[in-house]
C-alpha cells in the first residue's frame, strides 16, 4: 500500500533537484514528423504567405478561420489549406523566397508519410508551437 505523499516531502524533493544555474534553452528542430506538428508549420508557412502577399493570397479567409477558431484542424480543412498554398506558390512564385517552397515541400512530404510519435505534449500544443517556429525561420 503506497504512503500518502507529505507536502513538505515534495518541497524537499523540489529543493534537492533546484539548481541556481539556468537551464539551457529546450532545442527544437522543425524537423519532427508528427501530424499536430506538420500542421502546426503549414499554418504557420499559410500565415507568412498571406501576410507576404497584403493578404490578397487564395489561403487568407481560410487562415483567418483556422486562427479564429471557426475552422478545425481535421484532415479535410488541412487537404483544403494544402491545395490553396499550393496554388499561392504556383501564382506567386516571382513575390516569394525559395524558403516558402522548400518549406511547403518539407511540410508536404510530412504529411503524406508521417510518423507514429508519442509525446507528453497536446496536439494543440505542438501545432502552435510548430506554427511560431515556422514563421520565424521564414522570417529570417
Amino acid at each position: 500500500m503506497r504512503q500518502p505523499i507529505e507536502s513538505g516531502h515534495v518541497s524537499k524533493q523540489m529543493a534537492k533537484h533546484k539548481t541556481d544555474e539556468p537551464r539551457p534553452p529546450m532545442e527544437v528542430s522543425l524537423d519532427q514528423r508528427d501530424v499536430p506538428w506538420l500542421e502546426g508549420r503549414l499554418w504557420g508557412l499559410a500565415e507568412e504567405i498571406s501576410e507576404t502577399l497584403d493578404e490578397t493570397a487564395h489561403r487568407t479567409r481560410y487562415v483567418n478561420a483556422l486562427t479564429r477558431g471557426k475552422k478545425r484542424f481535421t484532415p479535410q480543412n488541412i487537404d483544403e489549406l494544402r491545395r490553396l498554398v499550393e496554388e499561392d506558390l504556383r501564382l506567386h512564385r516571382a513575390e516569394l523566397s525559395d524558403g516558402y517552397q522548400a518549406a511547403y515541400d518539407e511540410i508536404s512530404r510530412g504529411l503524406d508519410l508521417p510518423s507514429k510519435v508519442t509525446t507528453t505534449t497536446s496536439a494543440s500544443v505542438r501545432r502552435s508551437i510548430a506554427h511560431q517556429i515556422q514563421r520565424d525561420l521564414l522570417r529570417g
